[in-house]
């Protein structure tokens, strides 16, 4: 309970609504506290960088699809708006917390619901970021050391290049990837820490964008690419129907919400996190149009829902062979890189959910070493173990997705537990969550559907 004296802030468990660090505004009880607070507060550029990591994932690979299905000038205002709508809904969520001095996400819920709503969104941030990782160790030892689907064996890079191995083999790759790569950048208790490694996988992602659009042009000069579908065709209620399947990948596209307050914590000045949102989001927004204009534009209707298996055969140009490995080894270390972000956040969630009494996580080493050490173990059995994970946490991730980034940013605007909401913020509210919904539904229900299909359609034959 808030006290006379105390800090609104107070009124929140400390180990769940406090950042995983203490903020560089703190004071330094001792010699060893004032050592950690040497720490000055992260600049403009590593915020961005990191901001921007966390929204740049694997999704990227699956926008050029999305122009296939609505066409490319649909497709790009869509790519547009949903930017738009990640702004309004990370504001409204600043908003409120500014208002009661909130250091979290979990602490803006947990003022506007209580203890449920806190425990629902890290139950949200944990489930997604869960998934969402396990299948980037999947895409990277897919990529590294291949993979095999239907009888058929498609190569990794490595295999490639050396030919197959035992050390270049799925689990050996994706352990030395564990222990070499995701344990020392997951050991880091400072988001800001990461600013470098995030500035390399915006690069890396540049890279990804400067191939792709370079291949499209030299193609496109050498008359080797069709006129694009410029707009969705819609002969039938089944292609109107398909249309709608492309909402959940644009929804999901910008979600960033559960890192917002660990970065706007460490920021040497807190009112630059607006400019950092603005920031951050343009530069994704270019990159996805980027993206998904030459992605399509290179592979037109031959563009798969992973744009990336697109880059298992000719290209038709020259060094082709060099290209596609470009690309795909640039792809794989970027996701590499975007791992320690989404841990980040992962780890601060779970350990409000299982320790919700307890002290700061940055406090207690051995509980930091033991959780980070678990969470990876489970990651890494998870991607080695069951790769048809992929399919169960289309359910799951986009379902947490869409509460984390619209759902319950827009809840909390129609609660108004502080009167502060306008009559269009409350308009907007019920949009985001109208939209989430519709895409949810479709989502699950399109996954299903195809599941199901693929199921009984062997022992029809």
């Amino acid at each position: 309970m808030t006290t006379a004296e105390g800090p609104a802030t107070e009124r929140f468990p400390e180990s769940s609504s406090a950042p995983l660090l203490p903020t560089k505004q703190l004071a330094a009880p001792s010699d060893e506290a004032a050592a950690f607070h040497e720490f000055n507060g992260a600049s403009f550029p590593g915020a961005v960088f990191n901001l921007s990591t966390t929204i740049v994932g694997a999704g990227i690979m699956a926008l050029p699809a999305t122009m296939k299905v609505l066409g490319l000038v649909p497709g790009l205002v869509m790519i547009v708006l949903a930017a738009f709508l990640t702004d309004a809904s990370i504001e409204l969520l600043m908003r409120f917390s500014r208002v009661v001095g909130a250091p979290s996400y979990g602490a803006v819920m947990g003022d506007a619901f209580g203890w449920w709503g806190r425990r629902l969104l890290q139950v949200c941030v944990v489930v997604n970021n869960v998934g969402v990782m396990i299948v980037y160790m999947i895409i990277i030892g897919d990529v590294l050391s291949g993979t095999s689907s239907g009888g058929e064996h498609h190569y990794g890079v490595l295999e490639g290049w050396f030919g197959t191995h035992w050390w270049n083999g799925r689990f050996f790759v994706l352990l030395v990837t564990t222990l070499a790569v995701f344990t020392p950048l997951a050991c880091f208790k400072r988001v800001d820490s990461l600013s470098y490694t995030s500035a390399v996988s915006v690069a890396l992602a540049v890279v990804f964008v400067v191939i792709t659009a370079g291949i499209a042009i030299v193609k496109l000069i050498r008359g080797q690419i069709p006129m694009p579908k410029l707009f969705p065709e819609v002969p039938d209620l089944a292609s109107v129907w398909e249309l709608f399947t492309a909402v959940p990948v644009l929804v999901t596209a910008y979600v960033c919400h559960y890192n917002v307050h660990p970065i706007h914590n460490e920021l040497k000045e807190s009112s630059q996190i607006k400019p950092i949102v603005h920031t951050s989001l343009a530069l994704c927004s270019t990159v996805y149009i980027t993206t998904s204009y030459f992605g399509y534009l290179l592979f037109g209707e031959s563009t798969l829902s992973d744009v990336l298996a697109n880059f298992d055969s000719n290209l038709g140009i020259p060094y082709s062979s060099v290209l596609n490995d470009a690309v795909r080894v640039s792809y794989a270390v970027h996701l590499m890189l975007v791992f320690p972000m989404i841990f980040h956040a992962l780890r601060l969630n779970l350990d409000g959910l299982l320790f919700s009494s307890a002290s700061p996580l940055s406090s207690d080493n051995t509980r930091f070493g033991v959780m980070t050490a678990v969470l990876l173990l489970v990651i890494f059995v998870s991607a080695n173990f069951i790769p048809s994970i992929w399919d169960a946490f289309q359910f799951t991730g986009a379902t947490a997705a869409v509460c984390i980034a619209f759902i319950f940013p827009a809840a909390i605007t129609l609660r108004d537990p502080h009167s502060i909401a306008k009559k269009w913020d409350k308009i907007l509210a019920v949009f985001m969550i109208v939209l989430a919904v519709t895409s949810n539904v479709v989502a699950v229900y399109s996954d299903a559907y195809s599941i199901f299909h693929e199921k009984s359609a062997p022992s029809q034959a």
